[in-house]
């Protein structure tokens, strides 16, 4: 019966996704309608886009499962954080700014946003680099997390299910474009909020209710503590915790697809319904994930288990999911593939649009017309997606190749190291040099490579002392580090080099000053 219902409900989802793909073709026609659908998304698509490309089924299975083991119930607060920073602050201090600096500079692209406020083309160039390189390992990271989900429910090989994502994606995203990718989001968005709510129901009323499954929890030993520390405020680790919360949340402010979605917002009062609407949207999907897997413990009979005696963290929430009925777990499955096809979609987007209007277009001798132009990055895209999709199937079948899954594990710090700090200065500070913005660049992303380096050479940090040990534990503390150590570098450089032209900036900054009228009810006198 759970076979059934749930190819019926792919089935379905699939119908819908391409259905889609082709009605909205006509809206992809040149570069502007390709990449940002025009500059003319409302509030709710852009917010559901904003909010499924944030969260894929790394989130749901990996994270979840991981945080919540590690932290307990205090794991919600990373979904909390995720929702108050990654979120509503991020719309409120990038927002409206960002909309308006890459109208003003006619950017499509976080490289060409780069070359334009900078004035530097070395910087589109490298900025360009950095993302081919770690978007596609962050692109590939996507498919963790389907194998054993999938393996409730149908038996498939796992590069089958990648495949079969990896295809229908392309379809919709190829014809369709941004605005494509903007009302599957929304379709996948409302998946994932009835989707997660239904999974906490079915899962706390398996264990006697929340009261009953938080005593439960409160019993599991761990290790300095007498009783309750998976079910405390904080958890067993809260510095540990507190940086989960940075990376996952403050890191979305310097990715290019999360912050390319204020590029296509329509108007100030859409901004302003974006903002409520990701943020709930962010406290129900984000926050319900990290709930979830904080009862992860109560499972521990029926995870899997790695050979050195460590939980294999994808198993954790398929395995509380495995004794629910067949309809929760077909909604589980169509909620995970929602998940992951939106934010896959805004990433091979990005690639695509980013390696096609900095890299490609620039080194044609001959101009590109926009029709061209849109060819060439639906071929990227192809390319993109197939590229992932053979990076996760190599993984899965050589579990020895482990730069593959370390190179995925730093993708996010490199990326949120090296562009969050020059982008959010460049909005709002106008003495921003670039010779800082390029410090930060080589500061983020060799922060980066040399953790990937110590995670693959194995090396026992916990010798380099309280700081450095802590720091190179893990690519999520190193990457917190990345960001928060931009935004110390930028304006230390910046302070000591070539500040850019007063009356070019202050041309620039005007943009922010230009009178508009407005209804009262949108502003008062």
């Amino acid at each position: 019966m759970t076979i059934i219902l749930c190819s019926i409900f792919l089935v379905v989802f699939f119908a819908i996704m391409i259905a889609v793909g082709f009605v909205t073709r006509k809206n992809a026609t040149d570069v502007n309608g390709f990449v940002l659908g025009g500059r003319a998304v409302g509030p709710w698509l852009t917010a559901f886009a904003f909010g499924t490309s944030y969260f894929s089924a790394v989130i749901f299975v990996g994270y979840a499962g991981q945080f919540g083991w590690n932290f307990g119930l205090a794991s919600t607060w990373a979904g909390l954080g995720n929702a108050l920073i990654g979120s509503l602050l991020a719309w409120r201090v990038l927002g409206r700014r960002t909309r308006i600096m890459t109208q003003r500079l006619d950017s499509k692209t976080m490289p060409d946003y780069f070359e334009k406020r900078y004035n530097s083309k070395a910087l589109k160039v490298a900025a360009a680099i950095i993302v081919f390189i770690f978007l596609i390992p962050y692109t590939a990271s996507l498919y963790n997390g389907l194998s054993s989900l999938f393996g409730m429910a149908f038996s498939v090989p796992y590069w089958v299910i990648i495949v079969v994502m990896a295809v229908l994606t392309g379809i919709y995203v190829v014809f369709g474009g941004y605005m494509a990718t903007a009302i599957n989001d929304f379709i996948q968005g409302i998946i994932m909020l009835i989707g997660i709510i239904a999974v906490i129901v079915a899962v706390v009323s398996d264990n006697g209710g929340i009261v009953e499954a938080s005593k439960r929890l409160a019993e599991v030993p761990a290790e300095g503590w007498s009783a309750g520390a998976y079910s405390s405020f904080l958890g067993p680790d809260p510095l540990s915790l507190l940086f989960v919360i940075l990376l996952t949340s403050l890191g979305t402010w310097g990715l290019p697809q999360m912050v390319g979605k204020f590029y296509a917002i329509k108007s100030e009062k859409d901004i302003q319904k974006g903002t409520t609407i990701s943020t709930i949207f962010a406290i129900v999907v984000a926050g319900g994930c990290y709930f979830l897997g904080g009862f992860g413990r109560l499972y521990a009979d029926k995870i899997q288990y790695k050979s050195d005696g460590k939980p294999l963290f994808d198993s954790i929430i398929p395995s509380m999911l495995s004794t629910l009925p067949g309809i929760i777990i077909a909604i589980v499955i169509v909620l995970v593939l929602s998940a992951s096809m939106s934010t896959l979609s805004s990433l091979v987007l990005t690639s695509s649009s980013t390696f096609t209007l900095d890299v490609i277009k620039p080194l044609c001798k001959k101009e590109l017309t926009e029709k061209k132009q849109v060819g060439i990055m639906r071929v990227l895209l192809v390319f993109f997606i197939a590229a992932s999709a053979v990076i996760a199937i190599v993984k899965d079948s050589f579990p020895g190749l482990t730069f593959i899954a370390q190179m995925m594990g730093v993708s996010w710090g490199a990326l949120a190291g090296a562009f969050l700090a020059p982008f959010l200065y460049g909005l709002y500070w106008k003495k921003t040099s670039k010779a800082a913005v390029g410090v930060c660049f080589v500061w983020g992303c060799g922060l980066a490579v040399f953790q990937f380096i110590v995670s693959m050479v194995g090396i026992d940090v916990s010798s380099w002392g309280p700081v450095l040990g802590f720091i190179f534990k893990s690519s999520i503390n190193s990457g917190v580090v990345a960001m928060v150590g931009g935004l110390v570098i930028v304006p230390l450089v910046t302070l000591i080099t070539k500040k850019p032209d007063k009356d070019d900036m202050d041309k620039m900054f005007a943009c922010f000053d230009e009178k508009v009228s407005v209804p009262k009810k949108e502003a008062l006198d």
